[in-house]
């Protein structure tokens, strides 16, 4: 994945919400930190959803979301 790809990616992620369940409409990045674990250990789903969620286990996991919640104020 080459830079610009990867810039737009976390610009989506930023932006994207839960499409559905308890958590629907909540920012990817504002789930609840028990909820992303829960899906680690389940899988996430296929395709670019999973991506994002894995990619927001990550981050987590880190101490990092505060870089997201940063590209969605700008």
């Amino acid at each position: 994945m080459d830079l610009q790809s990867q810039k737009d990616f976390l610009v989506k992620l930023a932006n994207t919400k839960m499409p559905f369940g308890k958590y629907k409409d909540r920012y990817l990045i504002d789930l609840p930190e028990h909820y992303i674990v829960w899906y680690h250990n389940k899988g996430f789903p296929k395709g670019t959803l999973g991506r994002q969620m894995q990619t927001v286990y990550e981050l987590k996991l880190n101490g990092l979301e505060y870089l997201i919640r940063n590209i969605r104020k700008l």
